[in-house]
């Protein structure tokens, strides 16, 4: 497993006075280097603890800009942080100036247009929360705590991904800083060559501090947790019936150990189980018709689903946001062979932490039904997404037994893969940034960013270097 990091220019050190006094005046927001209060808090992240040059706490598109303006004059590094899940743990850097949109949280919905303005560092949570208010939603990640920022320029595979597509596919607009300085607005009409870059490439051609998104009707859904045996039947009928349901019916499953929470039997803790979070957004009796399958694959260990508010799916995920240490690999995959899934369940009996898990997703429905060239985000024909995740509580313990269980399972099933999503690679080399990209896209990206950024400002990210 890869822990290169893309090279960095001398520090520049963060003494009292001079250049950082002159960056600290001209913000609305705040400046923090090390030795100031806030600091060891503002270098933590969900998967790293690093130790930046300084932190710019920004308040609007303006400290943005000044940040990128100060960082490219004195050829220092540069980071962006928005909710600080980012897998390679790109959001803070070492000996970095670290943009930190995490204050920048405004969420304004209007609910007669059904469109969002919402600001970068927003979570997926903060955006759930105001607009079921007007039983509206958007399909964002799995993780409240997810940062809006990296989880939409990704793509943005969540709950709701084949009912209604991924977060880009929602999104109208966005207010950018480029690596000049500049502060546009990216859409179909203005700066589209950045409007398609930015929805799937990650940030590799500016730093969006606003979103425009188009919102859908969403209020109640039949959504919860099924827990099924672990088993190759299970696990095939679960791919089967899940790749060819309704687009209404969008699930993530999970194989792992059955959890110690309040609805798994005691006697049933620690089992091997398929963990199935469901999300319906149909009628109540057609979805209890359209999960009637999958419940009948095996007698549940446990079943939850329940008609919800939308935003409560996110109590099956919450547990995420806690800091942790992991070790990820993942693929795109138009089938998976039997031999791939037996892998799957050998593996889990053999993990090396109880919290660690084999993730599948059906994948099809909307996010198919998009021309694959219409954004950077291109591997919209894919069946299956598959992630092999390592999980430790105690980020400090050494990662090298996890690493290797992922790789070990990795190595076996990776022949069955189609390109990766780029939202969750970690530092794993240039040539997976490129599995992420189709070549004709890869192409693409490259240009606009030589068109944008020739300098490579934008470097801490799953990295597509400008064109020569």
């Amino acid at each position: 497993m890869s822990t290169a990091t893309p090279s960095i220019s001398p520090v520049l050190a963060p003494v009292a006075g001079g250049p950082f006094d002159t960056l600290r005046a001209r913000l609305a927001g705040h400046l923090i280097t090390a030795g100031d209060a806030g600091y060891d808090e503002a270098r933590q992240t969900l998967y790293a603890t690093r130790r930046p040059l300084a932190v710019v706490r920004a308040a609007n598109a303006r400290d943005v800009a000044a940040a990128v303006t100060f960082a490219r004059d004195r050829d220092l590094p540069l980071a962006v942080r928005s909710g600080g899940h980012s897998l390679a743990a790109y959001s803070v850097v070492d000996d970095a100036v670290v943009v930190d949109l995490s204050r920048m949280k405004r969420v304004r919905v209007d609910p007669q247009t059904r469109i969002a303005r919402v600001q970068a560092g927003a979570t997926s949570g903060d955006l759930a929360g105001p607009a079921h208010e007007h039983d509206l939603a958007l399909s964002t990640g799995d993780t409240a705590s997810v940062g809006m920022g990296g989880l939409t320029t990704g793509g943005g595979i969540g709950f709701m991904v084949r009912k209604h597509g991924l977060a880009i596919d929602s999104l109208l607009s966005a207010q950018v800083v480029t690596a000049d300085g500049a502060i546009v607005t990216a859409s179909e009409t203005e700066h589209p060559d950045l409007f398609w870059a930015i929805r799937g490439g990650g940030g590799n051609v500016g730093i969006v501090t606003e979103f425009t998104y188009r919102l859908a009707p969403v209020g109640r859904v039949l959504a919860g947790m099924l827990l099924l045996p672990a088993s190759r039947a299970v696990l095939r009928g679960y791919l089967d019936l899940a790749a060819a349901a309704p687009d209404d019916l969008t699930t993530i499953a999970n194989l792992q150990f059955a959890p110690p929470a309040p609805f798994v039997p005691a006697d049933r803790v620690g089992e091997p189980v398929l963990a199935i979070i469901v999300c319906w957004t149909g009628t109540v009796a057609d979805g209890d018709r359209a999960l009637a399958p999958l419940r009948a694959l095996a007698t549940p260990v446990a079943d939850t689903i329940a008609e919800i508010p939308y935003p409560k799916i996110y109590a099956y995920t919450d547990h995420q946001a806690a800091p942790h240490g992991a070790a990820i690999r993942s693929m795109f995959a138009d089938d998976l062979s039997d031999a791939a899934l037996d892998a799957a369940l050998a593996a889990l009996r053999d993990a090396t932490s109880p919290y660690s898990l084999i993730q599948f997703r059906a994948l099809g429905g909307a996010m198919a039904r998009v021309s694959p060239d219409a954004t950077a985000f291109a591997h919209r024909e894919r069946r299956f997404f598959l992630a092999i995740i390592a999980i430790w509580l105690d980020a400090a313990e050494d990662a090298a037994p996890h690493a290797a269980w992922t790789n070990a399972l990795w190595q076996t099933v990776r022949p069955e893969g189609a390109g990766v999503y780029v939202n969750f690679l970690e530092r794993e080399g240039p040539d997976r940034v490129r599995n992420a990209y189709p070549p004709v896209t890869y192409a693409r990206l490259a240009e606009i960013k030589r068109r944008y950024d020739p300098g490579n400002l934008f470097r801490f990210n799953q990295n597509v270097p400008p064109r020569p």
